[in-house]
């Protein structure tokens, strides 16, 4: 039986021609079942359907290439504007664990629940998830339309600090193998789920909770799967100084040592490295990560919050490092990751030129797909996947428009993702998810919070409540 045949008269199209994107004045897409089967100025074929978007910027859907769906959502009111000097601003240490363990397992559905709608308001239409509930998570991903890459979390110890003053380990390496089989075994059963919407990946966690044992196995694993690897690595001070400590080699050079890194692999963050002002040591971590083949995940704003910026975007494009853009922490917006990675850039390297709305909405196409070893997303061209966005193109933010991308990066709102496309059905029109009860879940959520933020002086060293962790930004009205 033949697919329904779509096609889209848009008045600008973001299309892929001669190996990179296209402006496409007063273009037509036409779409046939998951793909898409022409892009051009006219077509003369039969179409079952045809969409009028002559009001619309259409481009290809964005890709958060990291994420943590069943937590990420409560970090909003209670991470900002917290981080101690101890931990050089980073809230890994302090108040991610108490976060989490605060949470119960009704919060973390709902914030997995949550997270699709947010994600495909914010330009998402596929997302790379590091986390629990792998199975709940790919349900949920089913349900609302979204392509998702799972990646069930893995590791072989945890950090925590017992004094707020030091990091120490706790280790426990059978559980990691255990994990690493667990993750192979999603892997395997999960392999094209959802009329091909979800994939799998290996996730050791982080490098400084993972055993070169583990990271070899997993290495080993993923050749025989042929799926990726995405792991947290040079992501803070305190995790840079302890592999110095225990090998005499940083984070991304022990890892090279050890035969881990490949065009495969994805590493969430690299952003404290040698040669950077953070690092104050000497080394060229960027190189190493250009040469292998290996891709960054790059999260801006996780770092932004706290005054951490990379130094720079532009220097690991420079070099050749493959950069790709995720959302990580809230709000998952790919519209904020992409502006503030290009004026985050530019600030460092004090130049207006050195990142631009190109470079930052390939990271978030081209870029994501090509570490995925996928040249059927990220792009508008026969063959490719229909996942689409379709932008107001006259709404406040957008107008005047001359150059969609500048516009689109610098200046468009979530509120202007007008439609969604993924695989070829639409999941979100006049700036509504089809596939989500956006007030139950919002209202999920909030209880989730209330629970959540009444429970974290049991999880906490010190034993401080909310209130104390992260205080209000304003004392309470009194009478």
């Amino acid at each position: 039986m033949a697919s329904r045949r779509t096609r889209i008269d848009a008045g600008h199209v973001i299309a892929f021609q001669n190996g990179g994107h296209r402006y496409l004045r007063r273009g037509v897409v036409v779409v046939e079942g998951q793909e898409i089967v022409h892009v051009g100025t006219s077509y003369d074929g039969p179409a079952d359907e045809t969409i009028n978007a002559s009001g619309m910027l259409v481009t290809p859907g964005l890709i958060s290439t990291h994420a943590h769906l069943s937590g990420s959502p409560l970090d909003k009111s209670f991470i900002e504007d917290r981080g101690r000097r101890q931990f050089y601003n980073s809230g890994l240490f302090e108040f991610l664990p108490v976060r989490g363990a605060a949470q119960d397992e009704a919060a973390s559905r709902a914030c997995v629940d949550y997270s699709m709608a947010e994600l495909l308001h914010g330009g998402a239409t596929t997302v790379l998830e590091i986390g629990p509930l792998a199975d709940y998570t790919v349900e949920r991903a089913i349900a609302a339309g979204l392509r998702l890459y799972m990646g069930p979390g893995y590791r072989s110890g945890r950090w925590f600090t017992p004094d707020g003053r030091r990091v120490d380990y706790e280790w426990d390496e059978e559980a990691g193998l255990a994990g690493l089989k667990r993750a192979v075994q999603f892997v395997e059963r999960n392999e094209g789920a959802g009329d091909g919407l979800v994939k799998g990946f290996l996730s050791p966690v982080q490098v400084d909770t993972c055993t070169e044992q583990l990271l070899r196995e997993t290495r080993a694993a993923a050749n025989d799967l042929h799926v990726p690897i995405q792991i947290h690595v040079s992501q803070s001070v305190n995790e840079f100084q302890e592999m110095i400590r225990r090998n005499g080699r940083t984070p991304v050079e022990w890892l090279s040592d050890i035969g881990f890194l490949g065009p495969d692999v994805i590493l969430g963050h690299a952003i404290i490295v040698a040669g950077t002002s953070w690092a104050n040591y000497a080394g060229d971590d960027v190189g190493i990560m250009a040469d292998s083949g290996c891709s960054v995940a790059h999260a801006v704003w996780v770092f932004a919050r706290r005054g951490v910026a990379m130094e720079s975007f532009a220097r690991y494009r420079a070099r050749g490092v493959n950069m790709t853009l995720g959302t990580d922490t809230c709000p998952q917006s790919m519209l904020e990751a992409m502006k503030f990675a290009a004026v985050l850039s530019k600030t460092i390297e004090r130049q207006t030129e050195t990142t631009t709305a190109a470079h930052v909405f390939d990271a978030a196409t081209l870029g994501a797909a090509r570490a995925l070893g996928r040249d059927d997303l990220g792009r508008i061209a026969a063959g490719a996947k229909a996942d689409l966005l379709f932008f107001d193109a006259r709404s406040t933010w957008l107008v005047p428009l001359r150059d969609p991308i500048k516009n689109l990066v610098y200046s468009a709102q979530a509120s202007d993702v007008d439609t969604v496309m993924v695989n070829g059905k639409i999941v979100m029109r006049g700036g509504k998810v089809l596939t989500v009860d956006e007030p139950a879940v919002n209202a999920a959520l909030q209880e989730a919070g209330e629970r959540m933020w009444s429970n974290m002086d049991g999880h906490d060293w010190a034993k401080r409540p909310a209130s104390e962790l992260s205080p209000r930004t304003y004392p309470a009205w009194t009478e």
